[in-house]
């Protein structure tokens, strides 16, 4: 498929623009997409939709609020509209079944089989929490505070690194053998936060809190309501257990184990990411 032109959605993000990269190094043809790029994408302005699949034979899929019934209403129709344009590929992002408000699992597998109900040969990549959180995302300043404090626990999760998750996402838009598959990446262990926060190397602490104490200091920091109990889900999710699992799906598919927390955070560490 090399001399075939792929579609990224969502090019911006910690995923997007790594599959962008990765792509550009094998000298696909790529076609990067977000509501903020030259290439506009809105999922909200379905007069976007059709110029950016013009010419696309294989489309990565990043839909907002994946998990709501208007995203799974607009990935049916997208990839129906891909699939008339001539997309024959398609690979999702998307996470495992939970029970976090405004994540239903009954959405999230709507979406998940919208692709190809519209035709297209589809991997599933469900996703973990990122190593990036850490360094690029909402939990960058909480290293920095010197003292992470939320509401997880000693629960556990795979944390999984992005450029894996985009090596992935290359690999099954650009080979055959990934159709109809769903992938679970994760990382090659089981992590705590107080584990992460170890593996930083940097002064920096983790305090477990309640939901209700943790809610009251985002408050404090004038953190709006909606993202308030957003997170609060997500930290549930994670001390409940629910994602105490590892997966070899990142080994099955790359021929290679996927690259541990302590090494992306001794290279964090050099590029002075978490430098004051």
């Amino acid at each position: 498929m090399n001399d075939e032109m792929i579609l990224v959605t969502g090019a911006t993000g910690k995923t997007g623009r790594r599959v962008v990269r990765r792509l550009h190094e094998q000298g696909v043809p790529v076609r990067a997409a977000s509501p903020s790029s030259s290439v506009r994408l809105d999922w909200n302005d379905r007069t976007t939709w059709e110029p950016v699949l013009e010419g696309a034979k294989a489309v990565y899929l990043v839909v907002p609020d994946l998990g709501s019934a208007q995203a799974a209403d607009d990935l049916a129709a997208f990839t129906e509209r891909a699939a008339a344009a001539g997309v024959g590929r398609a690979v999702l992002i998307s996470f495992p079944p939970s029970d976090i408000p405004g994540m239903e699992p009954e959405h999230v597998a709507a979406a998940e089989q919208a692709p190809a109900r519209a035709g297209l040969e589809t991997t599933v990549l469900r996703l973990r929490w990122f190593f990036q959180n850490f360094s690029e995302d909402f939990l960058h300043g909480a290293v920095l505070s010197g003292d992470m404090r939320l509401p997880a626990g000693d629960g556990k999760e795979a944390f999984v690194d992005a450029e894996d998750i985009a090596a992935v996402a290359v690999r099954a838009l650009t080979q055959q053998g990934h159709a109809g598959l769903i992938y679970e990446l994760s990382g090659p262990r089981l992590m705590s936060f107080a584990d992460a926060v170890a593996d930083i190397a940097h002064a920096t602490g983790y305090t477990p809190l309640s939901p209700e104490a943790y809610a009251a200091e985002q408050r404090a920091h004038g953190v709006p309501e909606e993202w308030v109990q957003l997170t609060i889900d997500l930290y549930a999710h994670v001390r409940s257990g629910m994602l105490g699992t590892a997966t070899g799906d990142v080994e099955r598919v790359l021929g290679r184990p996927p690259r541990d927390f302590v090494d992306y955070a001794r290279e964090a560490v050099t590029q002075g990411v978490w430098n004051t």
